[in-house]
């Protein structure tokens, strides 16, 4: 495992549990501290708790590691999740207005999802498969 592999897969997980406005920071050329940041929003208390249960869980499920700390706490609506290569921030969405992580860390590049690639159907697949449907009905 490395940390873009633990990133990305914290990423979703959050979407798992619906957390919303997802974001993975690479902060590997700005800070030794870490070599990325996800960010998430959760919409409640008991939505942040859900979050950081599932989160901890799955992460030493799959990957056998706790974080070495939690800062933060659910009253203060912001908490990070801190695997040392990568800290998750799981936190409201006013608490996330006020501080702007992405606008601070700004020149951090965002971490994009890899597309899929389609692999084309000939369209002689796709013909015969129509026609042999409609025999079928």
């Amino acid at each position: 495992m490395n940390a873009r592999e633990l990133a990305l897969r914290c990423r979703e997980l959050a979407e798992e549990k619906k957390a919303e406005d997802i974001v993975i920071l690479d902060m590997r050329k700005l800070t030794s501290v870490t070599d990325y940041f996800v960010i998430a929003t959760g919409t409640s208390e008991p939505h942040l708790r859900a979050l950081i249960e599932e989160l901890t869980e799955r992460v030493e499920a799959e990957f056998g590691i706790r974080p070495r700390a939690v800062d933060g706490t659910l009253k203060a609506n912001w908490v990070a999740l801190d695997y040392l290569d990568v800290i998750v921030h799981l936190m409201r969405a006013e608490i996330r207005e006020k501080y702007g992580l992405e606008i601070l860390w700004g020149d951090a590049p965002r971490v994009r999802r890899r597309r899929t690639r389609r692999i084309p159907v000939p369209v002689e697949q796709v013909t015969s498969a129509k026609k042999a449907a409609r025999t079928k009905m």
